[in-house]
């Protein structure tokens, strides 16, 4: 469903585009807010210059929606996503509670238990994704192309 925006159709300024970020208290429902932070942010950014392919912003959100996810489930606490409009790409950072880097885990098809997948999903979206540990939490940080 298309709509129209609230500035008019102008192209937003480079300032506006530069970075977008949001905390979080680590519930459930904040998948979903930082989703739709985040798919407000790539709207702007699209307006001022679009991805070269469609499909990267749908990637960046992809990646958001599990990072948050992981976060919630494995760090306890407030969480907090950062977007920046990088050279050729977008950066996310996550930053979280937990000084435990994330790490894979075995995925087992067809025996119910969920999960295995999101990690990998990542790696494999990103151009690049590292761990900075810090002495309250980490931050997380995914380069994506855009």
């Amino acid at each position: 469903m298309a709509t129209e925006s609230q500035d008019g159709g102008k192209k937003p300024s480079t300032e506006q585009t530069q970075e977008w970020g949001a905390r979080f208290d680590g519930g459930f429902g904040d998948v979903t807010r930082a989703r739709l932070g985040a798919e407000e942010y790539l709207n702007m950014l699209a307006r001022a210059s679009p991805p070269a392919t469609p499909e990267y912003r749908d990637d960046i959100l992809l990646v958001v929606s599990e990072l948050v996810s992981n976060a919630i489930q494995y760090a306890p606490g407030p969480i907090e996503l950062t977007m920046r409009k990088a050279f050729d790409g977008v950066h996310v950072t996550l930053g979280d509670t937990s000084t435990t880097p994330p790490a894979p885990r075995p995925f087992h098809p067809g025996t119910g238990k969920g999960g295995g997948i999101g990690w990998y999903l990542i790696h494999t979206l990103c151009d690049q994704v590292s761990v900075v540990v810090r002495e309250d939490g980490k931050d997380v940080h995914a380069f994506l192309p855009w």
